[in-house]
């Protein structure tokens, strides 16, 4: 069984690691950027351990990089890089109005999301909800990474002009369906689940949007959010401020005047 050194934290890192542990023997997790100093000891004490990265959020230096050499720490990326280089590249992709998604297994350099490229794929009909993208994509690069440790082709420099994407901020997540289209509102109230929490006002109370859909043409929905396009967004599941998650009938009940 392979021996691994893991880095990582948030739901892409928890889903790719329970593939990882079914396969390999996970040695050390780190979590923090006060871990490293524990994996420099680990990997000289074992030479052979690999390293695995899934959205670390920490910058590792090359003292550390240059352990792991010459495979080098094989990073998780869900995206197709070069494109959606950055903190949030499954957001900004449901944002984007992409339909596909993707993943990317690359060698980690100093330079951000810039490493070679050991394996890319991209996945049709994947639903648009945040939950189940993380999910499969952290899976996908996962289970090529312990079905290729010991057979690793030649990484393939990136070689065509990058795309960036920067952090969610909170102050996104007050949703604008007067200027958003219903496609649009639907993508962020998808992309901001978890941080930072899709929000809009119905009959004066602020509620975190927890689930919607883009209401059909001659349905009857509860709970609407009107958009700029005409379209209506309904809304399934909501939180009002202070209080627990309800669906749109029992909000309704409770607080329509």
């Amino acid at each position: 069984m392979e021996k691994v050194i893991f880095f990582g934290n948030g739901p892409l890192a928890d889903y790719a690691l329970a593939v990882i542990e079914r396969e390999c023997q996970v040695i050390f997790h780190a979590r923090t950027r006060g871990d490293l100093e524990e994996v420099k000891k680990i990997k000289r004490e074992t030479p052979e351990a690999h390293g695995i990265l899934a959205s670390f959020g920490v910058i590792i230096k090359p003292d550390v990089l240059e352990l792991f050499e010459p495979e080098g720490i094989l990073n998780i990326h869900p995206s197709l890089l070069p494109a959606y280089r950055g903190a949030s590249p499954i957001e900004s992709a449901i944002l984007a109005g992409d339909t596909d998604f993707s993943v990317s297994v690359m060698k980690l350099v100093k330079a951000m999301d810039a490493g070679p490229i050991y394996y890319q794929t991209t996945l049709s009909g994947l639903p648009i909800c945040k939950e189940a993208i993380y999910k499969t994509l952290a899976e996908t690069g996962a289970k090529w990474i312990v079905s290729h440790l010991n057979s690793l082709p030649e990484p393939v420099a990136q070689d065509s002009e990058a795309t960036f994407c920067g952090k969610l901020e909170k102050s996104m997540g007050e949703l604008s369906p007067e200027t958003d289209t219903a496609e649009q509102t639907f993508r962020k109230i998808v992309a901001y689940q978890g941080f930072p929490k899709p929000k809009y006002a119905f009959y004066g109370i602020k509620c975190i949007i927890l689930e919607a859909h883009i209401s059909k043409q001659g349905e009857t929905a509860l709970l609407t959010i009107p958009c700029a396009d005409g379209g209506l967004v309904a809304v399934d599941r909501l939180q009002p401020e202070g209080r627990k998650p309800m669906d749109a009938k029992s909000f309704l009940n409770g607080y329509k005047k």
